[in-house]
């Protein structure tokens, strides 16, 4: 008899219970063992059924460790709130952090005092008759500076100070782990990191993509194989080139593989929702094994002649000379920005010089894939659960959503002060974290 959990901490506890049960019943006469796959297809499920093992104590007893700790700190703080402040919240040991990081944000924003600065523009004709538009190199602070710019700036002579191109590379991405899914999908497709984990779950259920839930940026071999062979065949063999990638997440279980389709020559599936993301998870892992992209940077410098004591005007363009994975992964191409063809101390006749006044601003509020990345360069949680996370603090009423945006609520800022100011090592980055490297240590 065969049972088939996830080859990670909680997949291994869940099999061991499972047999637990099962060496209980006495109908069950057949030797229990484990196998694990990664995906819904027959091979898959053949390989796994070629070799199974016993399940591994070492993963059950971490996962108990962190069921047992989770227990104590959840439980505990959340039975403290609600004496203190309300019936019915609660405490986490990775939901109080979070909501510590967004209360940090908030403080910074209402301490924020903005400043006024100054951008400037100018409207150059080169020698050729084509336009260009320069900025000031500066922002300055200073309004006897910018009424200086712009009065010598009028009445003075401009030529280009220099012409630089340099010739640069963009390497391909890894494929998607969990949480650079979620991040993508909300920045490109307005999903919410469980919306996204829902639809995730759909399509691997149908067998169109390998396990969602994965720290990995690793491929298989085979799969890496597929990709170079099927981006050969499409796109020709100057585009394809095997990459390896290290996950960054400090707190990584790379029991998976990366997020991939299962059938690489399948661009589409599932229905119009599922298919959005399906061609995320599609194109980054079919560009992840492609060539870089060549493109061509050009900077232009121009001055006032004579006035080397004012900042200079720029611009930056680019052009792209080989598109590699670009070819697949459109979205991440950007709009090419040429410049006219200009040269050294060639003279430029101005057309307009004018400034904009403006105010910095305070740091922006998270939204859910901003949120999730800062968890994750902190090491606090792990990447696969930080959906349900976000689910939480917005359910406790902790935060409310505006769009992207999460703004701490009056509920979420007295929990969150309660805890900072009587448990703050327990909410801490290096409590969480540091436990985490404990755990994985069993």
């Amino acid at each position: 008899m065969y049972k088939r959990q996830d080859p990670d901490r909680e997949g291994e506890a869940i099999a061991w219970h499972i047999e637990t049960l099962l060496k209980k019943d006495k109908k069950v006469k057949a030797p229990i063992s484990r196998v694990t796959f990664h995906e819904i297809t027959k091979e898959a499920i053949e390989e796994a059924l070629k070799s199974p093992r016993e399940i591994d104590t070492d993963l059950r007893k971490a996962q108990e460790a962190r069921r047992v700790l989770d227990r104590l700190v959840g439980y505990d703080l959340s039975g403290l709130i609600w004496k203190k402040v309300r019936y019915g919240l609660s405490a986490g040991r990775v939901q109080s952090p979070a909501m510590r990081i967004i209360m940090e944000r908030e403080r910074e924003i209402r301490a924020f005092v903005p400043e006024k600065y100054w951008r400037l523009f100018g409207v150059f004709e080169t020698i050729r008759k084509d336009q260009i538009t320069l900025e000031c190199s500066e922002e300055p602070r200073d309004e006897k500076l910018v009424e200086k710019i712009l009065a010598e700036g009028k009445k003075g002579k401009w030529i280009v100070d220099t012409v630089k191109e340099s010739e640069q590379k963009r390497s391909p991405r890894a494929p998607f782990t969990t949480s650079t899914l979620q991040q993508t999908a909300s920045s490109r497709l307005g999903f919410s990191p469980s919306r996204t984990m829902q639809v995730a779950q759909k399509l691997y259920e149908g067998g169109h993509i390998t396990y969602m839930r994965t720290d990995s940026t690793n491929l298989g071999a085979a799969a890496q194989k597929q990709i170079l062979t099927f981006v050969t065949k499409e796109y020709g063999k100057e585009y394809a080139e095997a990459h390896t990638y290290k996950t960054k997440s400090k707190n990584a279980q790379e029991a998976h593989e990366a997020i991939r389709p299962t059938h690489i020559e399948n661009a589409h599936a599932g229905n119009d929702e599922q298919d959005k993301l399906y061609r995320l998870i599609w194109e980054r892992a079919i560009s992840s094994q492609m060539t870089d992209a060549k493109l061509l940077k050009t900077k232009v410098e121009a001055v006032i002649e004579g006035h080397t004591d004012l900042p200079k005007f720029t611009a930056v363009g680019s052009r792209l000379l080989f598109p590699g994975w670009l070819k697949v992964d459109t979205a991440a191409r950007g709009e090419d920005v040429e410049l006219p063809i200009v040269k050294d101390g060639e003279k430029l006749i101005l057309l307009n010089l004018e400034s904009e006044e403006k105010f910095t601003e305070p740091p922006g509020r998270y939204s859910e894939a901003g949120l999730v990345k800062e968890l994750e360069s902190r090491g606090i949680g792990r990447p696969s659960t930080y959906a349900s996370i976000m689910r939480t603090i917005e359910e406790r009423g902790y935060v409310r959503k505006e769009g992207r945006t999460l703004f701490p609520t009056d509920t979420g800022e007295v929990v969150s002060e309660f805890l900072e100011t009587h448990f703050a090592n327990y909410i801490s980055d290096t409590f969480t974290a540091e436990m985490e490297d404990k755990l994985d240590e069993i």
